[in-house]
């Protein structure tokens, strides 16, 4: 009797405390996240802080260099004077070169309107980090919209240098009209068809498969699915992803589509075709009946025609013009590369498709 009292005794107490227990775990997360909102506050509003009283440090030096040439040849030595009184004050982040960034950020943000600006002075969204990475790009227009889709799609300063070393602005400007590309430097990447969508050409090289060697699209393909985070990042804005080798079944017979996407910002499935070394008509073809199957028997009423990308490391501007229709705006052929360029190689190959 005592036994099975002591068991029911148990039982009450268990059953009890698995409520309380739930209890407390809602309470701590609540609590959990106000505190974490609260910190990322603090450190937006330090950071911001921050940027801003560079920005003025920057001034103060400029506006001292050009009360006089004196002033201005000497200033070298000033700023080296100025920097071991503010370092032994004030600690780490005034060394000489860093006075010198300072001055370089106010005289390219005070000389320029920047994509961000609201006011007299620029609106400053990112880190000095970031700052220092956009100061470097001389054109105005290239580093306005660098700043904007780094804010925009919250990059990291790592992001930031890949867009960069992977030349995100002067592929995506290859295929816009004048306008287009004045709408990048004034608003960023804005989606509104599948052209805008589109690289050319798409940097791989975080797949780690060397240039120019033998590899197999499974390979390939699997590689993408692996890395599939850095992928994203590199298709752009909106993609989400939906299958790999997604079967299709037309009179009884099968295929497979490599990749299949779809993007929220265009409402349409993307499908992406890989294929190794030169592009054939047979290949346009093919993504050609994926995407009339989609548009026929997958995609909704509201949602807009299916995109087909083919993704090849060689391509003809000519084959692909000829094969497709003329209103062409679903099928687009784009090349890949698998290492990153270096920048005369990058200026080649947009020069050679201007």
């Amino acid at each position: 009797m005592k036994i099975t009292n002591q068991r029911n005794y148990l039982q009450n107490e268990r059953t009890t405390m698995k409520p309380q227990k739930n209890k407390i775990e809602g309470l701590y997360i609540q609590i959990e996240k106000l505190l974490s909102e609260a910190r990322k506050k603090i450190f937006n509003q330090v950071n911001t802080t921050m940027v801003y009283t560079y920005y003025e440090v920057g001034k103060i030096i400029v506006e001292y260099e050009q009360e006089g040439k004196e002033r201005a040849e000497y200033g070298k030595g000033l700023l080296k004077s100025i920097s071991k009184r503010l370092s032994k004050d004030f600690g780490k982040g005034f060394s000489t070169d860093n006075l010198e960034n300072m001055r370089k950020f106010y005289l390219t943000y005070s000389k320029s309107e920047t994509a961000s600006r609201k006011s007299d002075k620029p609106d400053f969204r990112l880190s000095w980090s970031h700052y220092l990475k956009l100061v470097r790009i001389k054109d105005l227009a290239e580093r306005q919209f660098y700043e904007i889709e780094s804010f925009k799609n919250q990059w990291s300063l790592r992001e930031l240098q890949r867009q960069c070393d992977s030349a995100l602005y002067q592929r995506l400007v290859l295929s816009r009209d004048k306008e287009k590309v004045k709408e990048l430097s004034k608003k960023g990447q804005i989606i509104n068809t599948p052209s805008d969508a589109l690289k050319d050409p798409y940097i791989l090289e975080f797949i780690g498969l060397p240039d120019k060697t033998s590899y197999s699209e499974s390979e390939l393909e699997q590689e993408l699915i692996d890395k599939l985070e850095h992928f994203l990042l590199e298709l752009g804005k909106g993609f989400t992803f939906v299958a790999r080798q997604k079967r299709i079944t037309i009179d009884e017979k099968h295929f497979k589509i490599d990749l299949v996407f779809y993007n929220r910002l265009l409402k349409a499935f993307v499908l992406i075709d890989l294929k190794i070394g030169e592009l054939k008509h047979q290949d346009i073809g093919q993504i050609q009946m994926y995407v009339n199957y989609y548009d026929r028997f997958v995609k909704l009423d509201e949602e807009n025609k299916t995109v087909g990308i083919i993704l090849c490391q060689d391509k003809s501007d000519t084959l692909v013009e000829i094969t497709l229709p003329k209103d062409n705006k679903q099928i687009f052929a784009s090349n890949y590369l698998t290492i990153l360029p270096s920048k005369e190689e990058l200026k080649k190959l947009i020069g050679r498709k201007k």
